[in-house]
């Protein structure tokens, strides 16, 4: 049996983004999510699908700097934005200090929600670069992981953030 679909869902949607700093042109289907686009269509699979309801954050990306849960955006709202991932984190084949900070403290276990923290937590420090531990609770609170108690989520947080200011304090 063929099933068509109607025609406007079989028209195409085109968009230009910088993904993890690159510029990328794609083309979709317009009723796909970020989430979506990104796994599916750029081959990102860093981004996960957990519940795609909003409720789970493991889809957490960063749009313009800022956490967006990828299942509740479309692509087409993103076009021209810049759009980091847990891909994008690393600089010239190093970890970012959160990656290797959750690596050195086992803050990652079974690591499906571990690229939407690492991400919400950058943008966290970019923002608050000597942020506390209820700041650091608050801004993970959206990320659920069933495999921890959070503790060393929040340990692997702050130590990061000591990595950075050494980083940047030796820069000056």
């Amino acid at each position: 049996m063929l099933i068509t679909l109607p025609a406007e869902s079989q028209k195409s949607a085109h968009i230009r983004i910088a993904l993890n700093g690159e510029h990328v042109d794609v083309s979709f289907a317009p009723y796909k999510t970020l989430l979506e686009i990104l796994r599916e269509d750029l081959s990102h699979t860093g981004t996960k699908h957990g519940c795609e309801l909003g409720e789970c954050g493991a889809c957490a990306v960063l749009l313009e700097g800022k956490p967006v849960l990828s299942c509740l955006v479309l692509g087409v709202e993103c076009d021209s934005r810049n759009i980091l991932t847990v891909e994008g984190l690393g600089l010239e084949g190093h970890l970012h200090p959160l990656q290797d900070a959750f690596a050195d403290l086992g803050a990652a276990q079974c690591g499906y929600c571990t690229p939407a923290i690492l991400v919400t937590a950058k943008s966290l420090l970019d923002e608050h670069p000597q942020a506390t531990r209820d700041q650091i609770r608050a801004a993970l609170s959206g990320v659920l992981c069933r495999c921890t108690g959070y503790l060393q989520i929040f340990e692997a947080v702050e130590a990061a953030m000591v990595k950075i200011a050494e980083q940047n304090a030796a820069a000056k």
